[in-house]
């Protein structure tokens, strides 16, 4: 199998494939008790078995790295040490809007925290983001205020972002970042607008785009989800997924890679009594 193709953000090279952290901490996107299962059963051990997989495929980015997730990080420097490949981190944090003295502490402590887990393209959360768009006047608020700091820490900048006209509006404003982010699924799990809607506007974007949820959080078989990305997704664009084992992470890196070459995976299918009959004939 040949190393999956990469892109570049600013100086930052990235694989195409990026390893989402969802499944890694807790946010199913299904039930509390989904979740509950998630956090119980991931560990330092099982996550770094599951980077592992990724970094040895050339996928060594990883999205979603936290400070307050000390099992994560070091799961990242195992799986780094363990394949040679240096990870690129990608930071999501959420800051205090509030605009008092505490919080503009509060915020700058923030980012000292992903700076010191060595963060390299860190992208307010939507949670952020979205509350500071401005549809009336297609403005994004207090960017003068985040990007200079994020800047100045040495990390790149981007946006983190549910509405598809964010990145429009980012790049009506010139505003100094390299990425944005984007729900994009074949099911229409999580995002605003019709789906030809959202696959416009990430064509029509400056940067490259860093695509999220492309299985509907499970909702979506795998070859079904990525064929779906990686056949209206541009060159220089990028998926995330989450896995919750490392068996999960080379069988999606698998169809991506087949995809990609427009080849039949190379998959052990799942078998059941009800396909006794096919495979015989085979």
């Amino acid at each position: 199998m040949n190393e999956m193709p990469r892109t570049q953000i600013e100086t930052l090279s990235f694989p195409r494939l990026i390893a989402g952290t969802n499944w890694f901490l807790g946010y199913s996107h299904q039930t509390a008790s989904r979740s509950k299962f998630i956090k119980e059963l991931q560990s330092r051990e099982t996550l770094a078995d599951i980077l592992e997989v990724f970094f040895a495929a050339g996928c060594n980015s990883v999205y979603g790295i936290h400070p307050g997730a000390p099992h994560l990080n070091h799961a990242i420097q195992d799986a780094e040490q363990r394949t040679g490949r240096a990870c690129v981190r990608i930071g999501i944090p959420s800051f205090d809007l509030a605009g008092t003295a505490a919080a503009k502490d509060a915020n700058l402590r923030t980012l000292d925290a992903f700076r010191e887990i060595r963060c390299d393209l860190l992208m307010p959360h939507q949670c952020t983001t979205d509350a500071l768009v401005d549809r009336q006047r297609r403005t994004i608020r207090e960017m003068d205020v985040f990007i200079p700091a994020i800047r100045e820490r040495g990390m790149v900048p981007g946006l983190s972002t549910h509405m598809p006209e964010t990145p429009m509006y980012a790049d009506e404003m010139k505003l100094d970042i390299g990425t944005y982010i984007q729900i994009y699924n074949a099911a229409g799990f999580l995002m605003q607008i019709e789906i030809d809607w959202v696959q416009r506007m990430i064509w029509g974007c400056q940067k490259p785009v860093i695509t999220i949820k492309p299985l509907a959080a499970g909702r979506l078989e795998p070859l079904v989800g990525l064929a779906f990305v990686w056949a209206t997704l541009r060159p220089i664009d990028m998926v995330t997924v989450g896995c919750m084992t490392a068996d999960e992470a080379r069988e999606v890196i698998e169809i991506s890679m087949a995809l990609l070459e427009h080849r039949l995976p190379n998959l052990t299918l799942q078998e059941t009594r009800s396909k006794a009959s096919m495979k015989a004939a085979r």
